[in-house]
């Protein structure tokens, strides 16, 4: 059974900072693109971040470029989003994504 479990989300004062991770178990998506997502209250879920399968190509949406970074660790099946100077409209769950397979979601809540 394939599953990704993040973890790592929370609640924090603006400006501050948190690291989720995604760890895959099941398969391996060494070859893969993972992404990161996330869903506003009231809103469409939202891309966040991609990043390549070896960590060579990274994308970010608009809003979070220069705050988030992406990364990831194959040997680990795990992948990551740092994310820095956290802002109130950052407060969504965030799930993570691989080829066709999601996970659960973390709930940031970020405290104005």
């Amino acid at each position: 059974q394939v599953q990704l479990v993040e973890s790592g989300g929370g609640l924090v004062q603006a400006g501050g900072s948190l690291r989720l991770s995604c760890t895959a178990s099941g398969r391996t998506f060494n070859t893969h693109t993972m992404a990161w997502f996330r869903q506003l209250p009231g809103k469409e879920r939202e891309f966040v971040a991609d990043i390549s399968w070896n960590g060579g190509t990274t994308n970010y949406a608009e809003s979070v470029k220069g705050r988030f970074t992406i990364s990831r660790d194959n040997a680990k099946n795990t992948m990551y989003l740092q994310m820095k100077n956290l802002k109130p409209e950052d407060t969504a769950v965030y799930y993570c994504n691989a080829v066709v397979f999601w996970g659960q979601g973390t709930q940031v809540t970020v405290s104005s």
